[in-house]
């Protein structure tokens, strides 16, 4: 419920960084809006790990118990709904909602993460986050001494088999068409015995999003319980493009080390500007942007008096 449309910190994006960014900021008694469009990357993902006194619980669990906690702090408001714009005022922003609603800040955060651009692999999206998953931080343990795929080329196959050798024995490097890594690679890759397979992938067959084989162009298949990919991805907001904030060349907000983009009274935390995308770097990146944003507040205030 929103009392009225002035600000001193908008937060556009409600999951785990943009909860904890509030929380930290309603604990130091500021005016805060959160603005959730409702569609977290990880709402397939039927577990969260590697998050010390929350490992194993569903994310859906986990964020309910979280905006219950934060909403307890009266500076703290919520709005349902999606923000399509922003403007640079004299002092601050303004946001508008598609529901055309505006509201102004006095400093903006965005904790809106990022979209994946799932291939067009039949199976491939109903897997997605449950059997074809990307971090081994995050579910490597659970999927451990099982048949396992890599499902990219290059440099981050090389990487990805690096992480996934130590939770397997039985891996294999799917590059789904002609193989682009070195030769110096390869070489390493045949002496850990994991083979790379360079055919084209026709299907990912299921049962409920768990993998069970991989169908191929050419007929064959191959049993799989568990793979592992990186699909590209985009910024699930375009409003930092409008304020002309700056990326990285991997499409992540660029920030400093106080979590301010290049635009001033800009802020970023989570998986919109950190390759590490998992629920506990989120909340640790939501409590830092809040205690620097609430720290800009504090030093503008002083100054002013």
């Amino acid at each position: 419920m929103v009392a009225n449309n002035t600000y001193e910190v908008i937060i556009i994006g409600g999951s785990f960084a943009g909860m904890q960014a509030g929380m930290t900021l309603g604990r130091s008694l500021r005016k805060v809006l959160i603005i959730d469009s409702g569609l977290p990357c990880n709402r397939q993902t039927p577990h969260s790990h590697n998050f010390i006194t929350h490992d194993g619980k569903k994310p859906a669990q986990l964020a309910a118990e979280a905006r219950e906690q934060v909403m307890q702090y009266p500076g703290v408001e919520w709005m349902n709904g999606l923000a399509v714009s922003a403007a640079a005022l004299h002092e601050g922003f303004a946001v508008t909602l598609q529901s055309g609603e505006t509201f102004t800040t006095e400093r903006l955060l965005f904790t809106s993460g990022v979209k994946d651009n799932i291939p067009p692999i039949p199976g491939f999206a109903a897997c997605w986050g449950i059997s074809v998953i990307h971090c081994p931080y995050c579910h490597g343990y659970e999927n451990r001494h099982q048949p396992t795929g890599i499902l990219t080329n290059g440099d981050t196959a090389w990487h990805y088999a690096a992480l996934v050798n130590q939770l397997t024995s039985q891996l294999t490097v799917y590059t789904n068409g002609p193989c682009t890594l070195p030769a110096e690679h390869m070489q390493l890759l045949q002496k850990r015995n994991i083979p790379v397979v360079t055919k084209e992938i026709k299907e990912l067959k299921h049962q409920n999003g768990q993998l069970a084989a991989l169908f191929f162009a050419d007929g064959s298949t191959t049993a799989l319980t568990t793979l592992y990919t990186r699909p590209p991805f985009e910024q699930h907001c375009t409003i930092p493009q409008q304020l002309h904030c700056a990326f990285t060349e991997t499409g992540l907000l660029q920030t400093d080390n106080f979590f301010q983009t290049t635009v001033p009274g800009v802020y970023a935390a989570g998986d919109c500007m950190s390759p590490m995308r998992a629920v506990a770097n989120a909340v640790a990146g939501g409590l830092s942007a809040g205690a620097f944003i609430n720290k800009d507040l504090t030093e503008k205030a002083f100054h002013r008096q």
